[in-house]
This record gives structure tokens, C-alpha cells and sequence, in this order.
């Protein structure tokens, strides 16, 4: 297949995150087999691939401008705590709104 005809939600995706789809595919997608694959809970598992769905989700989303993006997924990988992500996306659109 072409890469430029893979659908835009896999451009956010590292080769770890491909890595892990594949096996949860191979594994009919058991998430039990896929924890005993990375010798990890079942809970560890089932956060990662909740992470994974909301990197996919937000490559989705309508083109966000960049800094909002970029903070969303700092916040999505975990580099950045949630709240501290709220405060600068809110931030950053009320000095957005002021410069208007």
C-alpha cells in the first residue's frame, strides 16, 4: 500500500503503538492474551489501549491549531498531567481571544 493513502489517524502513531495494535489484532483481540504477551496485567494493558484510543481520536479531531494539539497530547502520553493541560489550553484561548 502507498503510505499516502493510509488514513491521516495513523500519522500520530509510533511504531511502539503499531507494534501493539498488531498484536492486539492477532490476538482477536484479547486483551488478556495481549497482557500475557507483555507478561503485564490486565489493567495495564486495558490503560494502554485506552491511550491508544485517545491518540487515535485525537488525530481525528478537526485540525486543532498546533499548541493545542501538541499540549493535548503531551497530556495524552502522559508527559503532562491533565489538569496542567487544561490550565494552558485555557489559557492559551483567552490571550488568543485578547490578541482579536
Amino acid at each position: 500500500m502507498n503510505p499516502s493513502m493510509l488514513p491521516p489517524w495513523l500519522g500520530g502513531l509510533e511504531e511502539e503503538d503499531l507494534n501493539f495494535i498488531r498484536r492486539f489484532l492477532l490476538a482477536s483481540g484479547s486483551l488478556k492474551e495481549v497482557a500475557h504477551q507483555y507478561g503485564v496485567s490486565y489493567p495495564t494493558v486495558r490503560l494502554r489501549l485506552d491511550r491508544l484510543i485517545q491518540k487515535i481520536q485525537l488525530n481525528e479531531q478537526a485540525v486543532e491549531e498546533p499548541y493545542i494539539r501538541l499540549v493535548k497530547q503531551l497530556a495524552v502520553d502522559d508527559k503532562l498531567d491533565l489538569e496542567t493541560a487544561r490550565l494552558l489550553i485555557q489559557e492559551y484561548r483567552k490571550a488568543q481571544k485578547e490578541e482579536s
